[in-house]
């Protein structure tokens, strides 16, 4: 006979159909590009964010039992760990893999959802909020079909561990210690920058106990286990202790010890700089600067990647609601509706944390609103299943609660039909990538802008500068300056930065205690490039390299890879080197227009923005300024996917160059400095100095050259 209680029953019902909604309405991105063979790749559809290419190369190391030294592969990566065991013990490829995994993993929210409306005895509420939680906007962008990054469990695992904390306080259980220690080993490992979040659930417990009820030893039983979980030491240690501290909490006898146990969880967890990490991530979001210098030596300025990173920029008050609940109308009756749930149930307070990090998204950017969701899914759930109480016949009792369910998840489900963004590349880029691979040794670097770092690696099997871990403001100036400056220049400093940056690797492998016990301070490639060459000021350093100096001998090849998408970014990539490393002052920017909205109004084409080309007197007009036109270049791709060009000079004085790219539809505007950079030169105009650059791939997509020297 079934020991199965009808709520039971009704639980698993309604966490099914949850998790079944949340997997379908992922697959609406699936069927929208079926058939669409640019998104294809070894017969799958390929995946949506770059970050996921690291986990990705991770995941294929970890497989194949091999990788390159210093290739910066996500072997230690839970992600990475986690998808080669799906991998491995599944009959799916490796693409089918990391296509699915985002929209599976991050539809188990549904179970501690609907587990803790469960607890206050309100389940039909929990399968609303499961319902609309799922599928909110912020929710859904980040684990999509194909969103493959941590994003999958970063909510899931928090909200296992609110429905612990919820669970332990209600029931006083001991299992449930144990629980929400493992779900805090687990989080670290999944997610190490979990950090902040445990830390506040652990001051909201400890404030409930102190305030509310202070004389029951299991809430301090709670607090100690918790904090052991969260010290600074490894993970087997950390698990090691949580098992012995749950042994000694199973024995009865040494419950006046509590006290002292819990005073020597948060002793350690200070001495074992378990705050470290809070405060680093606080100076990162928070209290952001511009220009970040080193601590000693020449003291450089560098410009902070965390000006242009959009996840870490402010948003409007309507975007921050729709993120959150869908619609602006939803997220103030979720706040409300929390504010009464909370009211009428006191342990909900403990999803502050997670509210509080949602709304750190005014300051730190939109990537937090995806923490609010899942709890302020419960605030509109709980007025919405309210409504039954006030419906005078069974029959509204069901329909009113499932209209209002239908409205709120209404605009969630527009957007997600609407939200079509492609795969990081297209096959066609991909083809490049893999052609590399056979032409680049393991050991060879690609120098490319961070965006396209994880995918190179990935695709190419190389090894790149920076990428989207890679990417502070000491690692991006010589990139910046490669790209941004002429061909002479950047070759030299190409040669430069990738030499140096073996250097300190093995430098690093040779002092590894001294490294490890921070004894030791490891200075910039450019910094080390200033001393070793004799400079004491950087800028005499930079001007050096327009004069013959001697490189440092060639231990690998250097690839370019070029992609004509990274025109969308060349102001951005340039403000990275744009600046004086020895006073932080940014300089004058070069000039860089770009546009495809255009029309030819007589003898002038109207360039949009208030710029305006007169053919006929080779001036261009920017708002109220005349400024001549040195050269008109035109380029075009004939049959066969040749560049062709044609070129126009106008005026030697000229200030500003303009160029028509035919086949892209596209003008650029640029003056002498932006003209000459590397970028142009190479992956606009093809216009390479044949003693320090041979093509290896050219295409319209992108252009891929090697270094000679």
């Amino acid at each position: 006979m079934s020991t199965w209680t009808k709520e039971t029953k009704t639980t698993l019902l309604y966490i099914v159909l949850a998790f079944a909604f949340s997997v379908a309405m992922r697959m609406v991105w699936l069927y929208q590009f079926s058939g669409y063979e640019p998104f294809y790749h070894n017969a799958q559809f390929m995946i949506n964010t770059n970050d996921g290419y690291y986990f990705a190369e991770g995941a294929r190391d970890i497989l194949n039992g091999v990788h390159q030294e210093n290739d910066l592969s996500a072997l230690e990566s839970a992600a990475s760990q986690l998808t080669a065991f799906f991998a491995y013990i599944l009959p799916f490829s490796f693409e089918t893999v990391i296509l699915f995994m985002p929209s599976v993993l991050s539809s188990l929210i549904v179970i501690p959802i609907i587990l803790i409306a469960k607890n206050i005895d309100s389940l039909e509420m929990g399968f609303v909020a499961a319902l609309l939680a799922s599928i909110t906007h912020s929710y859904y962008n980040r684990t999509m079909i194909g969103y493959y990054d941590t994003d999958m469990l970063n909510i899931v695992l928090p909200m296992f561990l609110l429905w612990s904390i919820i669970w332990a306080v209600r029931t006083n259980e001991d299992k449930y210690l144990l629980i929400t220690a493992l779900d805090i080993l687990v989080y670290r490992w999944w997610y190490p920058q979990s950090y902040s979040l445990e830390f506040a659930f652990f001051g909201l417990i400890l404030f409930y106990a102190l305030v509310f009820d202070r004389k029951n030893l299991y809430n301090y039983k709670l607090l100690a286990i918790m904090m052991f979980a969260m010290v600074g030491l490894d993970g087997y240690v950390r698990a090691i202790l949580v098992l012995g501290v749950f042994y000694i909490f199973k024995q009865k006898q040494f419950d006046r010890y509590i006290y002292y146990v819990l005073a020597l969880s948060v002793a350690l967890f200070f001495l074992s700089g378990g705050f470290d990490p809070i405060w680093s991530q606080l100076k990162n979001y928070v209290f952001k600067d511009a220009v970040s210098a080193g601590e000693k030596g020449l003291k450089l300025h560098f410009y902070s990647v965390m000006q242009t990173v959009r996840e870490a920029g402010h948003i409007s008050f309507e975007t921050f609601a729709n993120r959150i609940s869908g619609h602006t109308v939803t997220f103030v009756l979720s706040v409300a509706g929390y504010i009464y749930l909370a009211y009428k149930h006191k342990v909900m307070l403990f999803g502050l944390p997670l509210i509080g990090l949602g709304f750190l998204a005014y300051v730190g950017g939109l990537r937090f609103t995806i923490y609010a969701v899942p709890v302020l899914a419960f605030g509109v759930a709980f007025l919405i299943t309210q409504t039954a109480q006030f419906m005078p016949t069974s029959r509204l009792k069901f329909l009113a609660p499932l209209l209002l369910t239908i409205l709120a998840i209404y605009p969630n489900i527009v957007h997600i039909q609407n939200y079509k963004v492609p795969t990081v590349f297209n096959a066609d880029e991909v083809k490049i990538l893999e052609q590399l691979k056979g032409k680049a040794d393991r050991e060879d670097y690609v120098v490319a802008w961070w965006d396209y770092g994880y995918p190179l690696r990935f695709y190419s099997d190389v090894k790149t500068l920076i990428d989207g871990g890679k990417h502070s403001g000491d690692v991006n100036f010589p990139v910046s300056f490669i790209l941004t400056n002429p061909q002479d220049v950047a070759a030299k400093m190409a040669r430069l930065d990738v030499e140096y940056t073996e250097k300190t690797f093995a430098f690093v492998k040779e002092n590894k205690e001294r490294v490890r016990d921070k004894n030791l301070t490891i200075f910039s490639n450019v910094e080390q490039m200033t001393k070793e060459y004799g400079f004491s000021d950087t800028n005499d350093f930079l001007l050096s390299l327009q004069t013959e100096i001697e490189l440092p001998q060639k231990t690998r090849d250097i690839y370019f890879y070029l992609p004509i998408r990274m025109m969308d970014i060349y102001p951005t990539v340039e403000m990275f080197s744009n600046i004086d490393l020895m006073s932080g002052e940014m300089k004058k920017r070069s000039f860089f227009y770009m546009t495809k909205s255009f029309k030819q109004e007589g003898n002038s084409i109207n360039l949009g923005q208030g710029v305006v080309f007169d053919l006929q007197a080779a001036m261009l007009s920017i708002g109220t300024q005349k400024v001549a036109v040195k050269r008109f270049v035109q380029t075009a791709y004939d049959k066969n996917m040749k560049l062709t060009k044609s070129m126009q000079m106008a005026n030697p004085a000229g200030e500003v160059s303009i160029v028509y790219m035919s086949n892209y539809n596209t003008f650029l505007v640029l003056d002498e400095k932006a003209y000459n950079s590397l970028y142009i030169q190479l992956a606009v105009l093809e216009e390479y100095d044949k003693m320090l650059f041979e093509e290896v791939v050219l295409t319209p997509q992108a252009k891929v050259y090697r270094l000679k020297i």
